[in-house]
């Protein structure tokens, strides 16, 4: 049944990702002008099982057409070729379980492994016992122990698989156990097509050099890292790469990691190019890269966007690499045929989503600042955002939140204003209206993780540049720069108002007329809310785009619901679950609340969009822009509002973006839970409680209160007026602040 309902799926994929095999338009740096090679090693091992019947197909179906399958060959006992990476099978397979009393030491070029050895097994014992698993742990489990291991035949004889790559790691250590692996290709040669032969080994390649015909196999020499020993020279691969000629007298291309083209530092930020590809290219050499994967962040240059990695290597002014070895072929595939050379589009296709920024680029620096702001224009963002805050001295500023401890170094400096609002968080905090414009320039902006524990940082380099804005600076800014539109998110109006004296409301209405907005109509103009009576203080200005911003994750939007907040709000903004369900980081299913919102004419935007793969589902191939055309080109969402705009932008300006365009390759979207129903039932995560649905309740706002006059502007309040608290309460929640503060100041001090 599984199996039935994986080609099920791969006949969904062929079908709409290879439209049509047309002629490539794009001129490439590569050697002989084609087009990069996308070579899928050990299938599509980012998803499934590396070197699985699931992991090969996938890649077939999922990627360019002409797309090479990579095998990884091991030996087993008796000299049958299987596909599998790395000598010991311990990790990858479940050869621990099936064989208990099988691990053995092994010397391997130098150095003694310890595990479980395919060569110790005949390929009977392989094929009925052991299964295979995925290495990598933040990889999807779902398949572990369900597929069997590969015979390089299976691998080669892929129906629809153009090309095969097979290559031979350790040729040394298999002749030193007696079995001979240039042997074993030589026959294999003579019942199925090989295009490609590498090896790390120059003895190897010279072995086979006269044995194979170079016109349907090349020969291309794999170089490891800079102080690994090539075993037949006794020389480090550092070395040998600089000898171009020689390389070229035995093999006619090579497999470098893509660290020998475009360096990294200990930072983890780019350096200079190598001039690797250019020489090797004078001397006729192809060149591949290898060691890409969407869920091994290489460099904070790429924003954890892999698309970015992958043009960095094949669209620059400079090269082109003539291949990428990869876990994530479609990835590959699409920054090929969607991406590359496409710079210059600086349109989007019409009718297509608004790319809305998130506290401006808040992901390459320190959200609502003004490098944050420019960077977003920069990027192509549509509509950038300003969620307004006061000061205590009534000075409106953009911030994403009232509390200053997670976007600001306020921590640092303002320990003793701290205090708990439950009206506004459950957490204490130190907020914008207890300390004046002034305090507020004192700080400096912290660009920080949004994920549990710090997880992924971003852009370290950037923490702590820019400035912050006023709103009045930031208007000014949108017009300047001509940017589409803004966004102008109004939280805490009824607190403000009512305890501090400050009318958020008044004064955004004001700031908006002192730069004409609303006498204009050249730029859009969206007033964001979760509150429908800060809403309706806007009703007047027609020109205006209301959005009531729906925080809360729900599954459904009955009709009710909706014709409620038809009298508020021209669109919503709701979180991605709100729009398809997850359950164990698989998708499962498409709610109905953007089609139900949309029947009342009613625009959707999805919020917040991350480049981070920890932030998407595992249907998404940790890939951003699958998840972008899951949203954009078949939800049919009217924006989308991301921390990275050069990522959302790239994709709705590709051509890629039009499902219905007649093009060789196109970014497919998912199908909720289509990939969560190939694993067994017994294994799959828990079904999710449903969220529930918009009740209109949940929409309806009381009248704003009045805003109270005579708060004391000169000095802070330690609990918001009229909320007496004791001694105690207060206590423990600053200290928890305290503890928190504690290890803050001291990594800010590293």
């Amino acid at each position: 049944m599984i199996r039935h309902m994986f080609f099920l799926l791969l006949l969904i994929h062929s079908t709409l990702a290879q439209k049509s095999t047309g002629k490539p338009s794009k001129t490439w740096l590569t050697l002989n002008g084609a087009e990069p090679a996308v070579i899928a090693r050990g299938g599509y091992s980012g998803l499934f099982p590396d070197s699985s019947q699931f992991a090969f197909q996938f890649a077939v179906s999922t990627s360019l057409s002409n797309v090479i399958v990579f095998c990884d060959l091991q030996l087993t006992k008796d000299g049958q070729g299987i596909c599998q990476t790395g000598l010991a099978l311990e990790n990858s397979t479940t050869i621990a379980l099936a064989f208990p009393k099988g691990q053995k030491t092994y010397n391997v070029n130098g150095k003694d492994v310890r595990g479980w050895f395919a060569l110790d097994y005949t390929s009977k014992q392989m094929f009925d016992n052991v299964f295979l698993s995925q290495n990598i742990f933040s990889r999807p489990s779902l398949f572990d122990g369900t597929l069997p291991i590969s015979a390089v035949e299976d691998a080669a004889s892929l129906k629809s698989a153009p090309k095969f790559w097979l290559n031979v790691q350790y040729d040394t250590f298999y002749t030193q156990h007696k079995l001979n692996a240039a042997l074993y290709v030589e026959r294999a040669l003579k019942s199925i097509g090989i295009n490609y032969i590498s090896s790390p080994e120059i003895g190897f390649l010279k072995t086979l050099s006269g044995k194979v015909n170079k016109i349907r196999t090349k020969l291309i020499f794999r170089i490891l890292e800079e102080d690994a020993i090539e075993p037949t020279s006794n020389q480090t691969y550092g070395s040998i790469i600089e000898n171009l000629s020689t390389i070229k007298s035995f093999a006619s291309g090579v497999l470098v990691p893509k660290e020998y083209i475009w360096p990294v530092n200990k930072d983890l930020y780019l350096e200079a190019a190598t001039s690797l590809v250019a020489d090797a290219h004078k001397q006729g050499l192809e060149v591949y890269a290898s060691g890409f994967a969407n869920d091994f962040p290489a460099s904070y240059n790429y924003s954890y966007d892999p698309t970015t990695e992958y043009l960095q290597f094949i669209d620059n002014s400079q090269f082109s690499v003539d291949g990428v070895l990869t876990d994530f072929p479609s990835t590959a595939s699409e920054s090929i045929a969607c991406l590359a050379q496409n710079k210059n589009v600086t349109k989007p296709i019409k009718g297509k989503a608004l790319v809305i920024s998130h506290n401006g680029a808040s992901g390459v620096y320190s959200g609502c600042t003004d490098l944050a702001y420019q960077q977003a224009i920069d990027d192509g963002a549509d509509i950038i955002d300003c969620s307004v805050q006061m000061s205590k001295d009534g000075v409106a500023f953009c911030m994403d939140s009232a509390d200053l401890t997670g976007d600001t170094t306020a921590i640092t400096t303002f320990m003793p204003r701290s205090t708990k609002i439950p009206e506004i968080q459950k957490e204490s905090g130190i907020f914008s209206f207890d300390l004046t414009w002034s305090e507020i320039q004192t700080l400096k902006p912290q660009l920080s993780s949004p994920f549990p524990d710090g997880g992924m940082p971003r852009n370290p380099a950037n923490k702590n540049k820019g400035s912050f804005m006023t709103l009045s600076a930031f208007l000014e800014l949108a017009k300047t720069k001509a940017a589409t539109g803004i966004l102008i998110n109004i939280e805490n109006a009824a607190y403000l108002a009512s305890k501090k004296g400050l009318g958020i409301t008044d004064t955004v209405a004001t700031a908006l007329s002192n730069a004409t907005f609303d006498k204009q109509s050249t730029q859009k103009v969206l007033i964001q809310s979760d509150d429908t009576s800060v809403l309706s203080k806007f009703k007047n200005v027609t020109t205006y785009q209301r959005v009531l911003s729906i925080k809360e994750i729900i599954s459904d939007a009955p009709t009710q619901s909706v014709e409620e907040i038809k009298k508020y709000a021209d669109a919503i903004t709701v979180p991605r679950a709100s729009i398809i369900t997850t359950s164990g980081s698989f998708t499962t299913a498409f709610t109905s609340v953007v089609n139900k919102t949309h029947n009342a004419n009613i625009s959707v935007y999805v919020s917040v969009l991350r480049n981070e793969f920890i932030a998407l589902a595992f249907d998404f191939f940790a890939d951003p822009m699958v998840e972008l055309a899951t949203y954009v080109a078949q939800v049919g969402v009217d924006g989308v509002v991301t921390d990275y705009p050069a990522t959302a932008s790239a994709y709705i300006r590709s051509p890629c973006s039009n499902l219905n365009a007649n093009l060789p390759y196109t970014i497919l979207p998912v199908e909720p839970g289509s990939l969560l129903s190939l694993g067994l039932r017994d294994v799959q995560p828990p079904a999710a409680a449903p969220a529930p649905a918009l009740n209109v309740a949940d929409v309806v706002d009381p009248p704003l209160p009045a805003v109270i006059s005579n708060v004391s502007t000169s000095t802070p309040a330690a609990a918001p007026a009229g909320k007496p608290r004791s001694n105690s309460p207060k206590n423990v929640a600053n200290m928890a602040l305290s503890l928190v503060a504690i290890m803050l100041i001291s990594l800010l001090s590293m």
